[in-house]
């Protein structure tokens, strides 16, 4: 299928800075970084749940590119990070200020699940089982 230019750059855009935010994250979940193993001790998912969810945002990061599993990569970049919304919603606060967070990491949650559902939103008609109902006649 053929795209326009903005299309196409708009679509690099958002998979670049959900890729950026959610790898960037990954150097502190494998680190064992004092934030994420705060978090995941909170959550009593400590260390498992840390690794777990960082092997899960690195796969989300390289579906994002491959252009058949663009919308997959997507769909995992919003369960990851809309989990993680509602853990800071519900469990954790918004801000983490026993590891000197202000709101950053929700903050950089919200922008790659709006990211995320914009990469969605671009690319509808490739949606599994109901991209069809997005296609023009």
């Amino acid at each position: 299928m053929q795209h326009a230019r903005s299309f196409v750059w708009m679509s690099w855009a958002l998979r670049l800075i959900v890729a950026v935010i959610l790898v960037q994250t990954l150097f502190f979940k494998f680190t064992a970084a004092k934030e994420s193993v705060y978090i995941f001790s909170v959550l009593g998912m400590e260390p498992w749940g840390r690794v777990g969810s960082g092997v899960f945002e690195l796969v989300a990061s390289i579906l994002l590119f491959i252009p058949s599993t663009i919308t997959l990569g997507a769909a995992m970049a919003v369960a990851a990070t809309g989990s993680a919304i509602l853990f800071h919603l519900f469990r954790l606060g918004i801000a983490l200020t026993a590891v000197g967070d202000h709101g950053e990491l929700f903050a950089l949650a919200i922008v790659v699940v709006v990211c995320s559902f914009g990469i969605l939103l671009l690319h509808r008609q490739e949606l599994p089982c109901i991209g069809r109902s997005f296609t023009t006649t």
